[in-house]
């Protein structure tokens, strides 16, 4: 895209984006007696009424549990939750709806493959990560390797604030034959960063290893092509992208899941159970044991319809304009170092102050009804090794405005003054 198109794109009418905003009902409050101005999209995404109605449709109508009973309640609700699925598989691009698990969300994910890949791993096998990854594509990978053997190794952050992102010519020594698991974030929650993925996995492949990618912090926030980032696993949540808690995905490359054990045993995914043994559903529901967030999901595919409705172009080039903006203005308080690439960057902008704790911030930008997120981030080794207590975390989404970004500013360098 060309940057005079993504400008006017980014812009817009003023009136397009505020009618964008009035779709979402919990920003049109007071808080403290103060205007919100919710700046914490990193952590959850607000829902639009479009999410919302039909999470109450279902409950109002359909509510019954999928693919077990023979009435019509039964029935419209595993049409609606497996129509879910076909929806979020267009949504990114998935070859198969099949390829699609629903969990409880990235977390979720990233253990389940961990555990059903770690039963294959072997001690001289080696699992590889990255220095910012979130907690939850971490610790799950530890606890691989200690029921395995294999051994973690970790690819390092460049620069003092991390600003030289991956160090991607550590990768040449790396990335050997004996790594068989490559877990990575597409962009980094703590740092903004935006990692090469398609590159990642080709190198993985190359390689022989099974590429694992965190898109928790990418999912709706632009076009999202699962096929053409070549990972063997992606996982999501839901609630990053507008849509409920309690949902996400796990994605995985054509006939991986077959050779899979299963993460969970119970109802829903056995094809036969006798006293002493059991059989199981072929995938993607042999991953779903029990009953699935069956409204979830559903509200999961009402928020993909309204990305898409507005366009993952149009909102990838918003996020970009309101991230610019917001940096370069940050960047004008004093005391206020922002952590993390100096360009190009997802839509969070993490920084310190000299004047003040991250804690002191938050609670400071609170009283003022600013929602920040100060603290690890649940990137406790990355902080240890940048030398960082915690940073605050300003993150945008499309419903966000060029107006909050000038209200979190003046909040922000009213705290430095108070702090001094």
């Amino acid at each position: 895209m060309n940057p005079a198109l993504h400008a006017a794109i980014a812009a817009g009418s003023a009136s397009r984006w505020e009618n964008v905003r009035a779709d979402f009902p919990i920003l049109h409050q007071q808080v403290h007696d103060k205007p919100l101005v919710y700046l914490d999209n990193a952590a959850t995404a607000q829902k639009p009424r479009a999410v919302i109605d039909a999470l109450v449709r279902f409950y109002e109508r359909d509510n019954s549990n999928v693919h077990r009973g023979l009435h019509a309640l039964s029935m419209r609700a595993t049409d609606a939750y497996e129509g879910a699925r076909a929806r979020v598989a267009q949504f990114i691009n998935a070859a198969d709806p099949a390829e699609i698990i629903f969990t409880r969300g990235t977390t979720e994910s990233v253990n389940l493959v961990a555990r059903s890949l770690a039963a294959g791993l072997k001690p001289g096998d080696v699992i590889l990560c990255t220095e910012m990854e979130h907690h939850s594509n971490l610790v799950p990978w530890q606890q691989a390797a200690r029921l395995s053997g294999a051994e973690l190794k970790f690819v390092p952050v460049l620069g003092a604030d991390a600003e030289g992102g991956l160090d991607l010519a550590a990768l040449d020594s790396l990335l050997t034959p004996q790594v068989k698991v490559f877990a990575f974030t597409h962009i980094s929650n703590t740092l903004g960063c935006i990692n090469p993925v398609a590159e990642l996995c080709r190198r993985a492949r190359a390689v022989g290893a099974l590429s694992v990618v965190d898109a928790a912090q990418s999912i709706g926030h632009g076009p999202f092509d699962v096929r053409a980032l070549g990972a063997d696993y992606v996982a999501f949540s839901g609630h990053k992208m507008c849509g409920p808690t309690a949902i996400g995905a796990l994605i995985a490359r054509p006939g991986l899941l077959d050779a899979m054990p299963p993460f969970l045993g119970g109802g829903e995914m056995i094809e036969s159970v006798s006293f002493l043994q059991s059989s199981w559903r072929e995938a993607p529901w042999r991953f779903e044991a029990g009953t699935p967030p069956i409204a979830q999901a559903i509200g999961l595919a009402a928020a993909c319809r309204y990305l898409d409705s507005i366009g993952l172009d149009h909102i990838a080039a918003r996020d970009a304009a309101l991230t610019a903006a917001l940096k370069s203005s940050l960047a004008s308080i004093p005391g206020l170092r922002i952590v993390g690439p100096p360009h190009e960057r997802g839509s969070l902008v993490s920084f310190v102050m000299d004047q003040a704790h991250p804690h002191d911030l938050v609670t400071f930008a609170g009283e003022k009804g600013l929602c920040l997120r100060g603290g690890h981030h649940c990137t406790q080794p990355l902080m240890r090794k940048l030398g960082l207590p915690g940073t605050v975390r300003a993150s945008l989404y499309f419903y966000n405005s060029f107006d909050e970004i000038d209200a979190a500013t003046r909040i922000l360098a009213d705290a430095g003054r108070y702090f001094a």
